[in-house]
C-alpha cells in the first residue's frame, strides 16, 4: 500500500501485486480511479471537472468506478459523495475496504472492498449497500465503470441457435430509453456482440440495457481488453425492465454497468454485489 496524490486528491492509495495496480480515493467516494498493468495506461476514464447540480447538492462523477443505488432516481441516486471516507487495509489479502458515511437523505451506507489477486491482473470488487433507516427499501446495487475514450464496449449475445421447434421462445430482453437511437453510428449489432463505440464529436447520450446471462462485459482500448464478470441469478428480478448489464455513452466516455437483482432490504440489513475484473494485453 502506498499513499499518493492523484487527480488533485491528496489522500489516494495505490495497491499493486507487481503486475497490476489500482488507485482508490479516500478524500471522496468511494471511488476506484485507476486500474492498469504496472507502468501501463489507465483503462478508466477520468472527468475531474464534470458535475451535476441536484436538490441535494453538487454530484461529481470524478471518473473511474463507483457504486450507485438502482433504480435510478433524481435526486437520491445523485446524492453527493464529496466527503472523506474511512478505510481499512488488509495487508495479508492485499485488500482495502472503503466506507462512506451514512447518506442523510437515503439513509443508506455504501461500501466497496477491493482485493487484488496474488498474481496476474485479477481484481475482486465487493459492493455493499446497508439500510440505516427505519423502513424497508427495495433497491439493487449498481456498479458503474467509466472507461477512457477511444475504445469499444461489448456485451455478448446469447449463443446463436438456428430457427426450429426448440427456438420458438425469446432468450433475453433489450431495454431502451427515450433517448436511445439505434440508428446512431456508435452502435453495432452483430451475431456475437452488441457493440458501442465512443464518439467525442457526438455528445448526445445513448443507453441500452439487457438481461445478460453470460455474466460478463468488456471494453477494448488499443491492445488492452478490460473484462468485468458478475453473477447472473436465474429467475431474479433486475431493475430497468430486467436489465443486469447496461451501456451508456455521451461524448468521449462509456460507462459499463452491472446490476444486482432487486432486493428488499430491511433496516440494519444489506445487499451486496461482486464484480471480478481482468486486464488482458495483446
Amino acid at each position: 500500500m502506498e499513499k499518493i496524490r492523484y487527480l488533485d486528491l491528496p489522500n489516494c492509495i495505490r495497491l499493486s501485486n507487481g503486475e497490476v495496480e489500482v488507485i482508490v480515493s479516500t478524500d471522496v467516494g468511494p471511488r476506484i480511479l485507476h486500474y492498469s498493468l504496472v507502468g501501463g495506461e489507465n483503462i478508466f476514464g477520468l472527468h475531474a471537472d464534470a458535475k451535476v447540480e441536484t436538490a441535494l447538492g453538487e454530484f461529481r462523477p470524478y471518473g473511474g468506478h463507483r457504486l450507485w443505488i438502482a433504480p435510478e432516481n433524481m435526486p437520491n441516486s445523485y446524492a453527493p459523495d464529496n466527503s472523506p471516507i474511512e478505510y481499512e487495509f488488509n495487508e495479508a489479502k492485499n485488500s482495502i475496504r472503503l466506507m462512506q458515511a451514512v447518506e442523510n437523505v437515503t439513509k443508506t451506507q455504501k461500501e466497496i472492498i477491493v482485493t487484488l489477486d496474488e498474481t496476474g491482473s485479477g481484481v475482486s470488487i465487493n459492493h455493499k449497500i446497508s439500510n440505516c433507516g427505519a423502513d424497508m427499501i427495495e433497491i439493487a446495487a449498481w456498479a458503474l465503470t467509466i472507461m477512457r475514450g477511444g475504445g469499444e464496449a461489448l456485451i455478448p449475445n446469447e449463443p446463436f441457435a438456428a430457427y426450429g421447434a426448440e427456438t420458438l421462445l425469446p432468450v433475453r430482453n433489450l431495454t431502451l430509453w427515450s433517448y436511445t437511437d439505434l440508428s446512431d453510428s456508435r452502435w453495432q449489432f452483430d451475431k456475437d456482440f452488441i457493440r458501442l463505440r465512443t464518439g467525442g464529436e457526438k455528445s448526445e447520450p445513448q443507453k441500452i440495457g439487457v438481461l445478460n446471462k453470460q455474466g460478463w462485459a468488456a471494453y477494448q482500448f488499443k491492445d488492452l481488453q478490460f473484462i468485468k464478470q458478475f453473477d447472473f441469478t436465474k429467475n431474479a428480478v433486475y431493475p430497468d425492465m430486467n436489465s443486469n448489464t447496461e451501456l451508456y455513452t455521451a461524448g468521449d466516455f462509456i460507462e459499463i454497468e452491472s446490476l444486482a437483482p432487486l432486493h428488499k432490504v430491511e433496516p440494519n440489513e444489506s445487499t451486496e454485489h461482486v464484480e471480478r475484473w481482468k486486464l488482458l494485453k495483446g
